[in-house]
Parts: structure tokens; sequence; C-alpha cells
């Protein structure tokens, strides 16, 4: 089965290290302009999920959040958490760790785009 969402070794190593700083962790990929365009990754105990926001899958044990305005762009496309040297927007985690969390795409191929689960739309479904 496609996931919708994945990480390089780079991320999961970063999760790691916030994870063990902060404990149970999530992200978020609103859309929009500014901090919005990026994955911003918060405190679970933090973020209280909107009825339209969509759960693209886990990493690790994070959760990847999407807008639904956003991923109405970029639903046929497979996204990629990744890790950075550079800085972050302030009001992520990794904000101040000499890494920046960012995320890539590729379009699925259509036999992925066939083996995807439903959307999941956290509080709709």
């Amino acid at each position: 089965m496609a996931e919708r969402v994945s990480a390089t070794p780079a991320a999961m190593e970063l999760i790691q290290k916030l994870t063990d700083q902060f404990g149970h962790i999530i992200f978020l990929q609103s859309g929009g302009c500014c901090e919005g365009s990026g994955p911003l990754c918060m405190p679970a105990n933090e973020f209280k999920p909107g009825p339209s926001d969509v759960v693209l899958g886990k990493i690790g044990s994070a959760v990847f959040y999407m807008g639904d305005s956003h991923f109405t762009f970029a639903e046929n496309t497979h996204t990629i958490l990744d890790a950075v040297p550079g800085s972050s927007g302030s009001f992520s985690l990794d904000c101040g760790t000499g890494m920046a969390f960012i995320t890539r795409g590729r379009l699925f191929s259509d036999d992925e785009l066939q083996q995807l689960g439903p959307v999941v739309r956290y509080g709709l479904n």
C-alpha cells in the first residue's frame, strides 16, 4: 500500500532528538505564505486539529497533518519530510537546532494512486 508521507534519515534523526527533548510531537503543513508554507513541528499536546485537517500519516510516532486547502493542491503528491542545515520558522520546535524541516514532493505513479487508502480528515471520519 502506498503511503502519503515519508521521511529521510536526516528528518528521522531530528525527530528522535526533538521527541527525546519534548515528548510526543506532530507536524502540520498548513499551506499559505511565510511560516505556513513549511512543516511546523510542535508538541502534540499543544495542537488541536481542525475538522478538515488531513492526516497524511505517521512518521515514527509523529502524526503529520496537512491543511485541507494545501492538501487539495498536493493530493496527488507523495510528501517527503527532510531536515537540512539552516533555520526554520520561529514557531517550530526545530528552530535553534541548526536544522530545518522542509518538505519535498513527487507525483504518485498511477499504480500508487490506486493503492492509496481513503483520505482521513480529522473529526470528519
